[in-house]
Parts: C-alpha cells; structure tokens; sequence
C-alpha cells in the first residue's frame, strides 16, 4: 500500500521538509517545501474529489491546465479562421479599425470560396461615386411625433451591471463623439450613460428597471421622467434576447451596488430579477397597445421591441394585430441566437431561439406579406462587426445594425471568455475597481468613434463598388450563397421571400401558412 501513487508525493514533500531542516543552509527552501506539503495533505484526507485523493497536489496541474485552456488555444492552436465566437481575422479587424490601423489584406482570400458557407456580393461593372459620404436613417412611423435620424451602426443593448462603469462611459462617449446611439441595455440608464450626452435608446425588459413600482411592475411616472430626456431617443421593448432567449436574469445581491440599484431602482445588496415574461401585457394586441403608451409617455418618441424569434405563429400574430388594430410599432429590432454578451446558461445560448438571417427573413417576410413594411423600420443585431456584415444584413432586409461585441472589441475585449465571472482582464465586463484602471475611458473612447467611422467608410466602399447609391438600394437579388459546391445562386434561390400583400391575399401559397393559420390577435398560443 505504502507503494501506491497517492502516497509518493506526501512522502516525498516529508522527506524534503525533514532535509531542509536538519540541513540549515536549505532551511530557506521551507518556504516552498511547507506550503506544499500543506496542501499536498489536504488533498490526501479530503474526500470530496477523488482526483485530488489519489494523485494529491499534482492533480491540481489538470485545473491549471483547464484555466489555461481558452489562452493557449486561441493564441497558439487555433488558426486566423478558427476562434469562436469570434475568430482572431474578426476581432483583428476590429482591433485595426478601432486603432486607425491599416485593415487590409494580402495574397488574395482565405476563404474556401467552393464551401458551402461561402457567400458573396455581386459587384458592378460600373461602380458609382455618387454615393454620399454617409447616411441616416429617420426611425419614426406615422404617429410619433419625434422621430429619429439614427446611424446605420449603433450599440447593441449592454447593462451597466454586466459592464463595467469604465466601458458604459466610454462607450457613450465614443457615441457623442460620433454621432450614433447606444443602447442601455435592460439595466436602466445610469450616470454614465448620462455624463458625455451620447445619444441613448432606452431598453426596458421585463424587470422595468429605471421604470419600476416597488412590486417590481411597470411605473408609468418614474417612466415619463426619464424618458423624456432629451437625450433619450428611442424606447425599445425587450421581448428576448439572442443569448438567453424566453429566458429571465438573475442579478446576486452581492453584486447589486448602490449605483447600480439607483439605475435599476431597486434596493441594493439584494437579489434583482428579471422575470421571463413581462406583466405589462399577455397578447399581441396588449403588447401593440402598451407601445402606443410608452410612446404618449415619452413625449412621442419611436417606440418599438426588440427580440429573437422562436414560434414562427407569433410573429404572425403580432402582424394580425397590426392589421386589426391599425397600430404598429415604429421599428423592430431582431436579435440572432448567434449574438448575446450576457451571461447564459448554455443550453439555451447553444439551442434556443432563430439565427439573425433567418430571424430577419422570416420577420420582413411577415411585414411585406401583410403590407406594413413600410411604416416600420427593422434593425439587425447578431455577430455584425464588419461593412460587410452590416450590407449582408441590409440585403436581408434590414434598415440598420446593432453590434455588441463589436464594439467589445473596440474597447480592448480580448474575448477571454470570463465576462459571466466578473474576472475580466481588460475592465470591460466587471465590476472591480482595479481591474477597470486599465482602461483609460478618453483613450478607448477615440477607438469606439474610430470603429464606427471605419466601418461605416467600408460599408460605403461595398456600396460603391455594387453600383448603388444608398444601403437600402441592396436587396437579396445582390446577395449570392453556395448552395452546395457545384451550384451558387441568389439568396431568392435558397430562401422564399414574399411579394406585398401576400400574406393577407394567399397565405396558403406560401411556407409560412401553417403558422399564419396558427396565429391570432388576441393570443401568442396556437390557434
């Protein structure tokens, strides 16, 4: 027994303690030797982990490894095209762009152009230079009273809370110094938010927080107070969320500080949550009705929602009450399963919910075939990083992109992947005062303008190139994709895409009438 392995390494940090000491000029090395044996022991008589227990001390090299892993694979292992969620080209690019570093390439693509994930944008023989140096987009239907001139790239909804207060500023900073928007995501608006002036899009989820009654319902009155700040633009209902889809959050007590619960108007040190479902409302017609209030209460800015598809009837539903009602909201963003910073369980980030293209097909299909595309504005968000992105995202129907990660990156994110830990290493997805010092909010500031204006310019190049004159002359005839490795087409080739009215003239003449059959005004459940 006295041979088996659990007891070599003991034995072994014994003998070197019992040598140090009776040999004086080692009696230094006690200083190594003594720890060790410490926990060397510790590991020997616990009895809840039984790797410990028989390999005691170097059992503990695995976890090293383990805490390792995510490092070593991204910077050595993996290739330029390799990293998930986001390679080291992407984040590399984002990187360059933000710096005002050069952001081009050499030796041709390094693509597979013959896979079947490769797409492309067909270019024209006549390029045009008359495209404008930029664009904005008005966001605002028939009955909003202010509507808003939005840049094609905002930020994507991100809590003060899941980021630091370092990155909350910075970031609106970098928006008041470019000129777009930044979504406060579903933390409520909070000091930093406020003290650059960057425009905001004011997010309020289930929890309604910034906008709560004690009960943890909705406050019609602490709601008109902050949202008829001028520098409040848009309202934006959250229904779900790429990452956690159907899901509700949990913010622990501990980690709910005072500012923190001043933003969410809630009491500090306790447990927040954030219900899955909100209280405001229960059918399609209810949702649609509590849009035209936020919008009174607001002073007539767009009010819309925000969310990542699931059941295919109830957007279709929520199109039927637009129809009987006559109210719609003044946009829609749609958030792909593929996007997300918040923390998640697994499951559900890696299993539920609609990726952007498809979200984005099935949602302008929904609007054209029951002729309401027009008065309502759709946003994209899911993975956009890129001029290319956001003009693949437009073909796909979209009026403008959200990013979040994106704009991460643009802060110094070097997706470590310990955002849910609060251990993040540059500061921007924790709420340690040390390890925010490192970032210098005038500096990162520069690099998020820096990286909109960038890739906005790229965006106008693609353009240019195509022949077009503004974003919204894309369209999925523009867009080709493999549809296997001998054949490529059109994206009206590989996905359906209704004509006006269809929906409302000869639903059953299309894929989508089962889930038009499903669905109802007055209930999100199957008919």
């Amino acid at each position: 027994m006295p041979n088996a392995p659990r007891y070599t390494v003991p034995l072994f940090l014994v003998a070197a303690v019992a040598l140090c000491w009776f040999v004086p000029p080692l009696r230094w090395a006690l200083v190594l030797f003594v720890p060790l044996l410490a926990i060397a022991l510790w590991d020997f008589l616990q009895g809840s982990h039984a790797l410990r227990r028989n390999y005691p001390l170097i059992a503990r090299v695995r976890w090293l490894f383990e805490d390792l892993r995510p490092f070593l694979r991204a910077y050595i292992v993996e290739s330029d095209r390799e990293g998930r969620p986001f390679t080291i080209d992407e984040r590399s690019l984002v990187y360059a762009r933000a710096k005002g570093a050069i952001s081009t390439h050499p030796m041709g693509t390094e693509l597979d152009v013959y896979s079947d994930e490769y797409e492309w944008l067909g270019h024209s023989i006549v390029p045009t230079e008359q495209a404008p140096a930029s664009w904005r987009l008005r966001i605002g239907g028939p009955d909003c009273l202010k509507p808003y001139e939005s840049s094609l790239l905002n930020i994507s909804a991100m809590s003060f809370g899941s980021l630091s207060a370092r990155a909350v500023e910075a970031l609106n900073k970098g928006a008041a110094l470019g000129g777009f928007a930044q979504d406060t995501g579903e933390g409520g608006i909070c000091t930093y938010h406020r003290k650059h002036g960057g425009d905001l899009i004011w997010e309020i989820g289930s929890g309604y927080f910034g906008c709560r009654t004690r009960d943890g319902g909705f406050d019609p009155e602490k709601f008109a107070a902050q949202a008829s700040a001028d520098q409040v633009k848009m309202v934006e209902i959250k229904l779900s969320q790429g990452a956690k889809p159907g899901h509700g959050g949990v913010l622990p007590g501990p980690k709910v500080t005072p500012e923190i619960a001043d933003a969410r108007k809630v009491e500090p040190w306790q447990d927040c949550l954030s219900p899955a479902a909100h209280s405001t409302f229960s059918t399609p017609i209810g949702l649609l009705e509590w849009i035209v209030e936020l919008r009174r209460l607001s002073g007539g800015k767009p009010a819309g929602f925000k969310l990542c598809i699931g059941q295919p009837h109830e957007v279709m539903a929520l199109c039927k009450a637009m129809v009987e009602t006559g109210i719609t909201p003044d946009f829609i963003v749609i958030d792909g399963a593929e996007g997300g910073t918040g923390a998640a369980p697994q499951e559900l980030t890696d299993n539920v919910g609609m990726p952007l293209r498809e979200g984005l097909i099935h949602m302008g299909n929904a609007l054209v075939g029951t002729n309401l595309r027009d008065r309502i504005r759709l946003g994209a968000s899911g993975k956009v990083h890129s001029g290319a992105g956001m003009a693949r995202a437009i073909a796909l129907g979209a009026d403008w992109c959200n990013a979040a990660r994106a704009f991460m990156f643009s802060l110094g994110c070097v997706q470590s992947m310990k955002c849910h830990t609060g251990n993040c290493p540059t500061g921007v997805a924790t709420q340690e005062a040390w390890r925010q010092q490192g970032l210098v909010i005038e500096e990162k500031a520069e690099r998020v303008a820096r990286f909109h204006a960038e890739t906005l310019k790229a965006l106008r190049e693609i353009l240019v190139a195509m022949g077009l004159e503004n974003p919204w002359a894309l369209t999925h005839h523009d867009m080709f994709q493999r549809i296997d490795s001998a054949k490529a087409g059109p994206l009206d080739e590989v996905y359906e895409f209704l004509r006006p009215g269809q929906l409302l003239e000869d639903p059953d003449s299309t894929s989508y009438a089962r889930a038009w059959r499903n669905a109802r005004a007055d209930t999100f459940r199957r008919a």
